[in-house]
């Protein structure tokens, strides 16, 4: 008769498992990051489960992190039907996804957060390929832009910088909408441009862009001071 108190049996090498595996997970996120100031990652997952690299379900939470230049300010997901290669991980090696994991969330990104982002490269080429398509006759001049403000208000985001020369500095100032056109389309409206000593242009350009198949946002909110994201996407091995 076994004792009261007793484990049962393996026990303790799941643990030993577990708790290998959720910091093989962590280091795969960390990895994906140049910096996160937070990250809590919770796994929900029988021991069978974790001994066949299959775990039904991860909630992770993170804050402060940067991706590629961007900063985001706090982003909570959950992952479903993850198969990892558990075997490999056992012996030390990373951990490394074997199918596509569907991911659900939610990301908040501050006003600030944006701004700590102005000298990202990803951010970069995206405001200059607006001007360029919304400017065409002032492309060779969109590449002396320097932005060092956002500003996020009801319903509208509102950058402002600089075209510098060797000769002479003139303020530039891009406002725009922002609408969910699909759930990986989004498009800028009602875009103005106030450049160097141009007239700020009308209210009827409008700029979209794909996000791709593997991405489908559900709720996209701006309010003062903060952007509010909810969606799917699916991370890929």
């Amino acid at each position: 008769m076994s004792e009261p108190n007793s484990e049962p049996k393996n026990t303790g090498k799941v643990r030993v498992i577990t708790t290998m595996l959720t910091t093989a997970l962590k280091l795969w996120l960390r990895a994906q990051v140049s910096q996160v100031s937070e990250l809590a990652v919770e796994m929900q997952a029988s021991d069978r489960q974790i001994l066949s690299g299959r775990v039904p379900q991860v909630s992770i939470f993170a804050t402060g992190a940067v991706y590629r230049g961007l900063h985001i300010g706090q982003i909570q997901l959950l992952a479903e039907k993850i198969h990892i290669n558990i075997g490999s991980v056992l012996k030390g090696q990373p951990l490394r996804l074997l199918e596509t994991v569907p991911v659900v969330g939610e990301l908040i990104v501050e006003e600030q957060d944006l701004n700590n982002s102005l000298s990202s490269g990803l951010l970069a080429t995206a405001l200059k390929d607006v001007l360029v398509k919304l400017l065409p006759e002032c492309s060779s001049k969109t590449k002396s832009i320097t932005w060092t403000k956002i500003i996020l208000s009801n319903n509208q985001i509102i950058l402002r910088g600089a075209s510098v020369t060797e000769t002479e500095s003139s303020p530039v100032e891009l406002s725009t909408g922002l609408a969910l056109l699909s759930g990986h389309e989004l498009q800028l409206e009602n875009i103005r441009i106030a450049y160097n000593t141009m007239a700020p242009s009308g209210g009827n350009h409008h700029y979209s862009f794909d996000l791709g198949s593997e991405v489908d946002i559900q709720e996209l909110t701006l309010i003062p001071g903060r952007l509010i994201c909810r969606g799917r996407i699916n991370v890929n091995p």
